[in-house]
């Protein structure tokens, strides 16, 4: 644990991982738990008469799939509060000072447009400053960056050795006691924003009393393949159902890059999470249970590249899907406490059961099938939260939006969008079976960045010219 956090706010940190069983051998045998209830509710079925196996399917599709359609649809013709114009800023109260975070290791490629860019943010001189904590880069980042505070006053630098551990989390942990904005404003290093976001995203928060504000997240090279195309239309459908379980009195929760969070509600709750692989995720589970809200805004939106290749999408999305059911394992208890509403916990329910529950339990099916050869049972179920997510995806695609263009809709796009999902049915059981047979080790799993845009290298330049001053990328860039 850094040592510039309190030992208020270590001491909280301790309590709540232990009541959480954030020990690895905990998360392990509650995985292996989850695991086996699901593989019995995916198998037994088959046991069921042939007119009866099919009941449990349906009863869940129905139930499951009239919360999600009501969370599509009412959303959809519905005036949301992100539509709604921020109020402008006051001339009487001075704009709350704005701290801009940024983790990075490895981002040559990338870091110098990103202070360019917080250079163009329209805010009062003076309440804007970036911080970027260097997290042991072996590229030319110290350099670059090196050179760019001599330009830019607002840029400040921390440096850390490359195992200091924690990961992302430790890195923002170390700049957090240093900051004194009344905001702090979390970035990846291939973030990209409108010039006006602090002018609206800042008042939009304050004047709805939110502890934390997401943005929503943009694919700047959609254009590039399929897989990026995908990827936009995932980013889009995921801000829908955000905004749809925030307004049916469910949770939202953060996405990493472009999160705004109060400094006074991140130190309630003890800074970031060193022992989780996801700290957006986690962190969005100790507002929710400090009762600290956190609200989704669709316009303006932080532009991010997505993944080129599917060996990089792969372990991408084994980090979300294990940090995912992590985040239900250690705060579980308190997830059924009298700390959440009802609607809260009836959100988060059917969330559980569709993002991680459904998955484990179709692959459970598939193996019942074979074992038994009786027919499949879990395929009305499957087949009902696939066609919704198609739904909210064409409604998301379909949405005035600001940032880049968001891939037409038309069958064949449509359908590309339903495909693409069905890999969280391989993912999801393949990181639960690995959680509840292998010990965890706690890696700092970053994403590549490129610096894509229009104009930029080809893809397959880009990655050669990271591979000449990162050879650790060479097993990723062979499959572009």
């Amino acid at each position: 644990m850094p040592a510039t956090i309190p030992l208020r706010v270590r001491a909280w940190m301790r309590i709540t991982m232990a009541a959480g069983g954030s020990d690895s051998d905990r998360r392990r045998a509650k995985a292996a738990l989850f695991l086996a209830c699901c593989g019995l509710v995916g198998i037994a079925p088959h046991w069921l008469p042939p007119g009866r196996s099919l009941v449990p399917a349906l009863t869940l599709a129905t139930l499951l799939g009239g919360y999600s359609l009501r969370t599509v649809l009412l959303q959809a013709f519905r005036r949301t509060g992100s539509d709604t114009p921020p109020p402008p800023l006051s001339p009487a109260a001075p704009p709350s000072a704005v701290d801009v975070v940024v983790a990075a290791r490895d981002e040559q490629a990338v870091i110098g447009r990103l202070v360019e860019r917080i250079a163009a943010l329209r805010w009062p001189e003076g309440q804007l400053s970036l911080w970027v904590v260097d997290d042991g880069s072996d590229d030319r980042t110290p350099e670059l960056l090196a050179e760019l505070q001599g330009r830019h006053p607002f840029l400040r630098v921390l440096r850390r050795p490359r195992d200091a551990g924690g990961g992302k989390s430790g890195a923002l942990n170390l700049v957090l006691q240093q900051l004194g904005g009344r905001w702090m404003l979390v970035l990846d290093a291939d973030a990209d924003l409108q010039s006006d976001v602090l002018e609206r995203l800042v008042p939009w928060a304050e004047a709805g009393g939110w502890a934390a504000v997401q943005l929503r997240k943009a694919v700047a090279n959609a254009q590039t393949n399929l897989l990026t195309s995908a990827q936009a239309m995932e980013m889009a459908f995921d801000a829908m159902i955000q905004e749809g379980r925030l307004a049916n009195g469910g949770v939202a929760e953060l996405r990493g890059n472009g999160q705004l969070l109060s400094r006074e509600a991140l130190l309630k709750v003890g800074g970031f999470n060193e022992d989780t692989v996801t700290d957006d995720l986690d962190l969005s589970f100790r507002f929710l249970l400090e009762g600290l809200p956190i609200g989704v805004l669709w316009d303006p939106p932080v532009q991010e590249e997505a993944v080129l290749t599917l060996p990089a999408l792969w372990r991408q999305r084994q980090r979300w899907a294990e940090g995912g059911l992590q985040r239900f394992f250690d705060y579980g208890p308190g997830l059924v406490s009298d700390r959440l509403t009802f609607s809260q916990k009836l959100d988060l329910t059917c969330f559980f059961l569709l993002q991680y529950v459904l998955p484990v339990v179709a692959s459970a099916d598939l193996v019942g099938t074979v074992f038994t050869r009786t027919a499949p049972t879990m395929w009305p179920f499957s087949i009902v939260a696939l066609a919704l997510s198609g739904l909210a995806i064409a409604t998301g695609c379909r949405r005035p939006s600001e940032g880049p263009p968001l891939p037409a809709m038309n069958p064949f796009s449509a359908g590309l969008g339903i495909l693409y999902l069905v890999h969280w049915f391989v993912v999801i059981p393949w990181v639960t079976l690995k959680m509840a047979l292998l010990p965890k080790k706690l890696v700092w799993a970053k994403t590549l960045h490129l610096g894509q845009e229009h104009g930029d290298p080809s893809p397959a330049d880009a990655v050669d010219a990271a591979m000449e001053s990162d050879p650790e990328l060479a097993s990723e860039a062979s499959h572009v």
